[in-house]
């Protein structure tokens, strides 16, 4: 992750190019200054543009899984992945609104923390949150309108799912002990399975379960998120997962989470519901190791050098982990495809 100390010293001694500061946003959440940089910086800032990564890895697994059962239109999928992307984006533009007005959010609180908030960090007003929202979501709407020409009602099941549960979570789900499952729901089967079938206008058990392993691993993202959490969410009755179960337990929650993911995967191998090349997701055990031993060892007492994004600590690792898990299980299904036209060529 990008420095905070570093970025404080080049935004003082000369300006920081903007592809530059656009990647320290990705990487770390955040810039300094952030008052001072350009328009699509802040946004970027705003929406939280640095978890884009595991909407854009589940749409482009949706449409691999498609393209490894042989039947995809490239168009139609990948108009599906740039509409999960801005439905994320989307997303997190309401629930910033929705938990301010709720009273979730507040100086104090870790979402003011560890990047300035949209409303309270003076970004924006309210009203151009929601305008934004509504913009996206206008965007999505003409994708899924065009996609249904295509595609049939079975798109809008999909759509509306995925709409109905993100308004669901912050308004009542993720006060239900619920979040976490949602996100399993709407990052595994919804966007992948859902980007799978505007590509091939399929669903197989194949895909569905195909779904699951990514899926897995995003909610343990949301499960280290809320473990960072905790102690905020208790006050404002929020009822994630880790409030309701413990932060111990809560940690091998996630340590189960990344087991499970590999176990899923050797399993969809074996079952042949997709081809052996996958299994380059074990060169993310680096990172699995790494992770690991975080969940394994008290919280530090606060920020190691060049840390971005505290108060947040568990939820930094669950994301390196998804990061290099996503992208190999891509590139193995990228690879499975490939493999018998490579084959072909040498013949």
């Amino acid at each position: 992750m990008v420095t905070r100390v570093a970025t404080r010293k080049i935004a003082k001694t000369h300006p920081v190019p903007l592809l530059t500061r656009w990647k320290m946003v990705l990487d770390g959440c955040n810039i300094p200054q952030i008052e001072l940089a350009d328009g699509v910086t802040r946004w970027l800032v705003i929406s939280r543009a640095c978890v884009f990564s595991m909407s854009l890895t589940s749409g482009m697994l949706g449409l691999l899984i498609a393209a490894e059962q042989g039947n995809i239109n490239w168009l139609f999928g990948g108009l599906s992945v740039l509409g999960v992307v801005i439905a994320h984006a989307a997303n997190n533009l309401i629930n910033d609104y929705l938990d301010v007005r709720q009273g979730v959010d507040t100086e104090d609180y870790p979402r003011a923390q560890y990047a300035p908030h949209p409303i309270l960090g003076g970004l924006t007003t309210p009203r151009g949150l929601l305008i934004a929202a509504l913009i996206l979501n206008v965007i999505d709407l003409a994708i899924m309108a065009f996609l249904f020409t295509q595609r049939g009602p079975v798109i809008v099941g999909f759509a509306i799912a995925g709409l109905v549960l993100s308004l669901a979570y912050t308004s009542v789900l993720k006060r239900a002990g619920l979040g976490e499952l949602t996100a399993l729901i709407v990052w595994g089967p919804l966007m992948i399975g859902g980007t799978a079938f505007a590509a091939s206008g399929v669903l197989t058990t194949a895909t569905w379960i195909l779904t699951l392993p990514y899926g897995l691993i995003v909610a343990s993202v949301l499960v280290g998120k809320h473990i960072d959490k905790i102690a905020a969410d208790k006050k404002v009755k929020v009822n994630s997962i880790p409030v309701v179960i413990g932060i111990e337990r809560s940690l091998l929650l996630n340590k189960i989470s990344f087991v499970l993911f590999y176990v899923l995967i050797v399993a969809m191998v074996l079952l042949r519901y997709t081809g052996p090349l996958v299994l380059l997701t074990f060169f993310a055990v680096g990172r699995l190791r790494t992770t690991w031993k975080v969940y394994s060892e008290p919280k530090p007492k606060k920020a190691p050098a060049g840390y971005t994004v505290w108060p947040l600590w568990y939820v930094s690792w669950a994301l390196y982990f998804n990061r290099k898990a996503g992208e190999l299980f891509a590139i193995g299904l990228l690879l499975n495809i490939a493999t018998p036209y490579i084959m072909g060529f040498f013949q």
